[in-house]
């Protein structure tokens, strides 16, 4: 894909986490977010582009990362992203080809199937794995989405980052 998509779809848990799900003895769930993936959102925004975590779980220390990031879209609870985004997609007259997608399990196969551009971490499935157009040499949260992000911007020759990116 040439042309830089519209809208950028991320996943959260094993793409910009680790995958791991952490409670303490309150039940409060946790999740370890790298700071440097930070630079991807900023480089985005800076490049004109609109973002979107899509995640089927639902937790306040995701709302919370994202909002630090400035995230245009927080879905969260959604269990067939795909039927979710074709009606998010066609209320906004955005075409699947304007859309990227980065994801790594099998919930996000039959978006990705759709997208313009599909990237996953290392860790992907081997699905998942098939259809991406770019595989990150990381694991979802070891700066995956700062990988896949900044090598799609630096092949255009747009991977600007103006801002402070320690967020």
């Amino acid at each position: 894909m040439k042309k830089i998509p519209f809208l950028w779809i991320f996943d959260v848990d094993g793409t910009m986490t680790d995958g791991g799900v952490y409670y303490d003895n309150n039940g409060n769930e946790f999740k370890k977010f790298n700071t440097r993936d930070a630079a991807a959102f900023f480089a985005l925004k800076e490049a004109g582009c609109k973002t979107m975590v899509l995640t089927g779980r639902e937790c306040a220390a995701t709302k919370r990362r994202m909002q630090e990031l400035c995230i245009d879209f927080i879905v969260q609870g959604i269990k067939d992203k795909k039927t979710f985004v074709d009606s998010f997609l066609s209320e906004r007259n955005i075409t699947y080809g304007e859309v990227a997608c980065v994801g790594d399990d099998l919930n996000d196969l039959a978006l990705m199937n759709e997208c313009g551009f599909k990237a996953c971490p290392a860790g992907a499935c081997k699905e998942i794995k098939a259809v991406a157009d770019y595989i990150s040499p990381f694991d979802g949260g070891q700066c995956a989405v700062r990988d896949i992000v900044e090598a799609f911007l630096v092949e255009r020759n747009m991977w600007r980052v103006g801002k402070s990116v320690g967020v």
